[in-house]
């Protein structure tokens, strides 16, 4: 039987439509159908995870964190008992130090602070802290002959680091206090000796010295 002219036509006109097209041409039923079933969903986006604020938005004034009685203890004689500042450009590092020989008893004491800041859709501001807290003490435990302990009760982590050393003919001994709070990394510095042949430090006492001084400086941090 001859194709009626209307069914005709739309086989010559199906004909000329490319062969991925086809199919919508053989039922216009069946074509509605296949176009809705084979549509695509929607592709979903995994939204970025909110990190929490820093704690720490500013730093202290790192010459007035350690009081003044304590300072004047750990260095006696001190030659700026205000301390010197340390000027670091920005508002995430700030130090200060002092130095002091009252006879032949030579002292130094510092306190550095650093801070760090959330990076949006990365590192909160915490995590930072922790990774720069733990290569910190790694660094300062490569001292020749250095001892590392946890300091307990001194922020969130906390280790005294000592170890001693000869120079110029004086024995040297070091402490060094390395602690964080939050998003802020506190270290404090205190090394001493007996020049000329004087008494040497009380070695027990400089260490609780310079664990005081940085129960201070972390007081400090509002």
């Amino acid at each position: 039987m001859h194709a009626t002219a209307p069914r005709l036509a739309r086989l010559i006109a199906c004909a000329a439509v490319p062969a991925m097209l086809i199919a919508g041409c053989s039922s216009g039923s069946k074509a509605s159908s296949d176009d809705a079933s084979g549509s695509s969903a929607p592709s979903s986006t995994t939204a970025a995870p909110t990190l929490a604020a820093a704690r720490y938005t500013k730093l202290p004034d790192p010459c007035g964190a350690i009081a003044a009685a304590t300072v004047k203890t750990m260095v006696p004689s001190a030659q700026d008992a205000g301390g010197k500042a340390v000027s670091s450009g920005d508002d995430s590092h700030a130090g200060c130090s002092w130095t002091g020989l009252d006879g032949y008893q030579y002292r130094f004491l510092d306190d550095t602070f650093q801070r760090f800041d959330t990076i949006a859709n990365s590192t909160s501001a915490e995590d930072q802290a922790k990774s720069a807290y733990q290569l910190a003490v790694q660094t300062a435990a490569k001292a020749s002959g250095a001892k590392a302990v946890a300091a307990p009760g001194l922020g969130d982590q906390a280790t005294l680091i000592t170890w001693d050393a000869k120079k110029d003919g004086a024995q040297y001994h070091y402490a060094t206090v390395i602690a964080r709070s939050a998003n802020a990394i506190v270290t404090v510095d205190f090394s001493g000796a007996g020049l000329q042949g004087d008494e040497q430090p009380k070695t027990d006492r400089m260490d609780k010295d310079a664990e005081q001084a940085t129960k201070e400086a972390l007081a400090a941090l509002k």
